[in-house]
């Protein structure tokens, strides 16, 4: 508010410019400050000089002690480094008025253009550290009071949109309202520049406005002529927003926020929302800010059963057009799915108004998301050249569960500003693109985690921002194709022809090249011809040596004599699954009648893009060898755990006991061979092969019966199905390696985990949702056999004589690769030690637990003497005036802990009100970080099935081109099927990335569990003891051993990385050998 002695009109006026909340009332309040002062708006940088030495205002001297800090930097040279720019801004985004305000501050002339006249978006932004203080060294709390106060750094689009425009008024920004930029006006001669195609009357000093710089802001819809988009497409994704009205009662404030959950890690939450409504979701978020802001992402099947679609449309837009959608059933959807996610905390929800008066919730599609392939370009006529970049959604649309959308479109402005700079400076055109490619190259790749940790230092110059900046990653020479001058043809850039057809760099390349691996591969072994890759096959002998050469440890080669063909493939199939992480796509009996050669080709081309690196040598190999994924190799002893696990719950009620996990801290004995993977024989039996593998079978769907290609075959439990067909029986969702079940009595059906049937007598756990599946102990088999010591009996039995093999022995893991590894940290405080042995005792385990519960949030231990020392000194600091009373970020790298510490052991908060609200952002920030990283592995899941998808389609056509066109040239045929093998080894690299991604899940999923047992675990702990009843005794046991299990599993996945990290040690110093 104004002195109540202030007579000035000025300062009234500055109140409500300060206090104005819509877009009108913010220009008008400006307006009229202008007239008093005497000054008219758009005036530069000057006008902002004017501004703050006529308004001699106690209120405005804060803001003006920002704002000269932020321009007194050395980058803006005191204004003068772009004073004979101008630029035109298109687009009054966030992005856009960022981008405005830093060519402001380096004294260009800015013009911006917006299409819209007012900002109604209440949708809620996710901010990352370096914005919110980025955006605080502006003023945001000066012209925003609520900015970031909350457990969560966010704000409304509508309220970040106002303070940037706030501030680009005050930095002599010009701003037009209502004007749409439709295109370029080339110079019509010689002396004269670019000027802007503006809709529908601008004012003649806009339509005339010649400049030589634009910046685009107008969104991912609106693209300037000249820049190519790539489109990143996956599977179908629906997202429902929803704002409701805040009222801001006592009982609103109290209701926490949601950060983010994920379905890929909390399946239980939406296993409970879907029984409770009917709602089936993928993962959903609650911001609380003007408004009560819901996000989530909703299963189209889902949507047609509650009625919220009127009709199942293949085409996207037709099947989320306004005709399509039944608006009422629309807010029932979304209105239950929010009071379900806050337990009916916030009372009657009602409907915020958009821009149109309407309830304000919607349905968007993001399935496909667009990335220009370029960030500038130049374009030059008549000797008038232009300097064109782009920033926000038409560089890169972000994706919305990443929360990455307002952070990287600050750094896109920073760095286009950046290069309008250097344009300035008079650098080489060539070399400003480069430049600014280089730094584009950065931007999908960052993360509050990978930039600078020092906030307070960001600014222009990219080099405050990144580390290990290489402006030079992108050469002038590479770029030339982004310089166009008008008068001549425009240069097609090498980019924008496909590779189709090419041969990849390290492919299995020819059908000449992989009959000379397996020939190199097999050779010495008794009885073993390959001359061809059909026949040489038939009768077992060739496959089982190859195994045998590749893990020696499986059969000894005289044991092959007297087999008969079909077992021996069989046998050789089946341990190329189990051992090496070979998954069938053509079965024993069509290799032994040599009927699918095509499949059997594809599935050799596995063995071969896995091994190729390896040296030949007789000694195993490893099982991490470069395209080998040992993450296919434990996600299928995970599922074969899981399947053994819940047979025998099923045969017999054990009364929900459950497989430990053993673990093992000594080296296995060397005096007998390893033990295999139970139910895998390291002997052949007589009849030694599935039933179910029958001569034909992968030619046929296991589910829909139809003709199955060789890049369509999914093998699952000796079946072959499309991918199309393997998916859950309840919610049709496409099931992934390691996250699916059957249950028996259901045929062949399959079902995710989250709808998988529980056994009658299973007792649920405590969350309500399925019991994690046992994860399979690192066996010796599992283990890379080229560290372990050989047995007696292998030793001279090789046809080839062996290598001498070190014993085995550990290497410790380091802090930072632990952290990166599994996120397990039971021993935070040592950084070389590898994951300890747990103790026995269950209260051991359960206290080591408490300890790690925080992990992540602090470092050193210190006493909590420190942290009450702390507390008063923050006492005793006086507060500043008004807006300024900010609460700075604590440091991750110092004094947490003392307050994890304290927290543990005396349970209660409450006389620490600044620590505790730091604790509770610090645990909301880990949320997050969760739930990103769960979101970013679905989005790349989902990319990886339509990548899928799109090589299936390609090597049907491949097929049917080889068994229907008998006549062709040979020359034709040897062509079609190295295109054949490339798309192999294409699929084989996704599944393995697949594979790698669903071990991360299983890690989200279990850190997840083990913060919720945390939680519970300490609620009954910080009961008093003669309280405690002797069922909350009972439960806390409960609890305290789900516990246990879950510390065991994370274990689990700790030595598989071990194991890995082992094995790609040992190969490379044998390669350096």
């Amino acid at each position: 508010m104004a002195s109540p002695t202030s007579t000035n009109p000025a300062h009234a006026h500055f109140e409500s410019f300060l206090q104005a909340q819509l877009c009108q009332d913010v220009l008008s309040s400006f307006q009229e400050l202008c007239g008093a002062l005497g000054l008219e708006p758009g005036g530069g940088l000057p006008q902002y000089h004017k501004i703050k030495d006529q308004l001699n205002y106690w209120s405005a001297k804060s803001l003006w002690t920002k704002l000269d800090k932020r321009a007194s930097q050395p980058v803006y040279q005191q204004g003068r480094a772009c004073t004979n720019t101008k630029c035109l801004v298109v687009g009054a985004g966030p992005c856009g008025l960022r981008a405005a305000v830093e060519l402001a501050l380096l004294g260009a002339r800015v013009v911006l253009v917006e299409k819209r006249t007012k900002f109604s978006r209440h949708n809620v932004l996710h901010l990352w550290p370096f914005t919110i203080h980025d955006l605080r060294a502006l003023g945001a709390k000066k012209f925003y009071g609520r900015f970031c106060t909350g457990t969560l750094d966010h704000i409304s689009i509508r309220q970040l949109q106002l303070l940037l425009l706030k501030v680009a008024l005050l930095l002599g920004v010009e701003i037009h309202w209502g004007v749409t930029f439709t295109g370029l006006q080339p110079p019509p001669r010689k002396g004269s520049g670019w000027r802007a195609q503006l809709q529908p009357n601008p004012p003649a000093q806009l339509a005339n406005y010649e400049f030589d710089v634009l910046i685009s802001a107008a969104g991912g819809k609106f693209v300037p002529e000249g820049f190519k988009v790539r489109e990143m497409r996956g599977k179908l994704a629906i997202g429902i927003t929803a704002n409701f009205v805040n009222g801001r009662t006592v009982e609103e404030t109290q209701v926490p926020e949601i950060s983010g959950v994920a379905r890929i890690y909390n399946q239980s939450f939406f296993q409970s929302l879907l029984k409770a409504t009917g709602i089936d979701l993928e993962n959903i978020v609650y911001y609380k800010d003007d408004t009560h802001y819901f996000v989530m992402t909703a299963k189209k099947q889902c949507l047609l059963r509650l009625g919220v679609l009127r009709q199942d449309w293949p085409d996207t837009d037709r099947l989320l057009g306004n005709a399509n959608i039944v608006p009422e059933a629309l807010q029932r959807f979304a209105r239950a799915a929010a009071d379900f996610a806050t337990h009916g905390k916030l009372g009657k929800l009602e409907f915020a108004q958009d821009a149109h008066g309407q309830p304000d919730v919607s349905a968007f599609d993001f399935t496909s998301m667009m990335r220009a392939e370029s960030s500038a370009r130049v374009q030059e006529k008549h000797g008038a050249r232009l300097l064109l970049g782009l920033v926000g959604d038409c560089l890169v649309e972000p994706f919305w569960p990443l929360g990455t959308g307002v952070a990287r479109g600050f750094l896109a402005a920073f760095d286009a500003a950046w290069m309008v700079k250097r344009w300035a400076e008079g650098a080489e055109c060539l070399e400003v693109l480069a430049e600014r490619e280089s730094l584009y190259q950065l931007l999908s790749q960052t993360s509050p985690e990978n930039m600078h940790r020092n906030v307070a230092q960001y600014g222009l110059d990219p080099a405050t921002r990144y580390p290990n900046l290489n402006l030079r990653a992108v050469t002038p020479n590479q770029v030339r194709d982004l310089y166009d001058v008008l008068a001549k043809e425009p240069v097609q850039r090498n980019g924008d022809k496909t590779d189709a057809g090419m041969p990849t760099t390290g492919s299995a390349g020819t059908q000449e090249e992989l009959l000379r691996w397996c020939q190199e591969q097999t050779a010495g072994y008794p009885g073993v011809h390959v001359t061809d890759l059909s026949s040489s096959w038939a009768d077992g002998l060739a496959l089982c040596a190859l195994v045998h050469r590749l893990q020696p440890a499986l059969l000894e080669p005289s044991e092959l004599q007297g087999l008969e063909a079909l077992e021996a493939t069989a046998w050789a199939i089946k341990m190329a699954e189990h051992e090496l992480g070979i998954t069938p796509v053509v079965s024993a009996q069509a290799v032994v009648a040599g009927s699918d050669p095509l499949g059997l080709i594809a599935y050799l081309s596995h063995f071969h893009s896995a091994f190729k690196s390896t040296p030949h040598r007789p000694s195993p190999v490893s099982q991490a060898s470069p395209g080998t994924s040992s993450a296919i190799l434990f996600l299928g002893k995970l599922q074969r755990t899981l399947q053994r696990s819940r047979a025998k719950e099923n045969a017999e009620d054990v009364g929900g006991k459950k497989l430990r996990l053993e673990m093992e801290a000594e080296t296995p004995s060397t005096e007998a061979p390893p033990d295999s993977e139970p139910g895998v024989p390291l002997t052949p039996p007589s009849q030694h092969h599935e039933g179910s593998m029958q001569a034909g079978a992968e030619d046929l769907c296991a589910l829909c019966g139809e003709h199955l290609y060789v890049l369509e075959r999914v093998y699952v439990d000796g079946h072959f199905f499309h991918r199309s067909c393997f998916r859950c029986h309840t919610c049709e969702a496409t099931l992934w390696p390691g996250g699916y079940g059957q249950h028996p009595g259901d045929g062949h059906f399959f079902y995710c985990l989250q709808h998988l049937p529980q056994p009658d007598h299973e007792e649920e756990g405590s969350d309500g949702g399925p019991e994690s599946p046992e994860l399979p102990t690192p066996s010796e088999n599992s283990m890379p056999p080229g560290l372990s010591t050989p047995t007696a009996s292998q030793e001279g039995a090789s046809p080839v004589p062996g290598l001498s093999q070190p014993s085995r022995r550990r290497i410790r893991l380091s802090s930072l690769e632990r952290q990166r590894l599994s996120s397990l940290n039971i021993a935070p405080d040592s950084e070389m030690e590898p994951p300890p042995k747990p103790p026995r005792s269950c209260s051991a385990l359960a206290r080591q637990a408490l300890e790690s519960s925080f992990v992540g949030w602090g470092v050193p231990v210190q006493s909590p003497q420190v942290l009450v020392a702390m507390e008063e000194e923050e006492e005793e600091c006086p507060s500043s005036s008004e807006e300024e009373v900010e609460e700075e970020d604590v440091s991750l790298d110092s004094d947490v802990e003392a307050l994890l510490t304290l927290a543990k052991t005396s349970g209660n908060m409450n006389n620490y009100p600044t620590w505790r609200r730091t604790l509770l952002r610090r645990m909301k920030e880990e949320q997050m970080k969760r739930f990103r990283k769960a979101q970013a592995i679905q989005r790349r899941l989902h990319e990886i099935e339509a990548a899928l998808r799109e090589l299936e389609a390609e090597g049907v056509k491949l097929e049917l081109a080889l068994r229907r066109q008998s006549s062709s040239p040979e020359e034709q045929k040897v062509l079609w099927v190295g295109q054949l093998l490339q798309l192999v080894e294409k699929k084989n690299s996704l599944v393995a990335e697949e594979a790698e991604l669903m071990i991360t899940v299983q890690d989200l999923n279990l850190e997840e569990k083990q913060w919720q047992l945390d939680q519970e675990l300490r609620s009954y702990m910080n009961r008093e003891e003669t309280l405690k009843t002797a069922a909350d005794r009972q439960a806390e046991d409960q609890v305290l051993r789900k516990l246990v299990d879950v510390i065991n599993q994370r274990d689990a996945l700790i030595r598989l990385q071990e194991d890995r990290r082992l094995s790609e040690l040992a190969l490379g110093t044998g390669a350096q050998g």
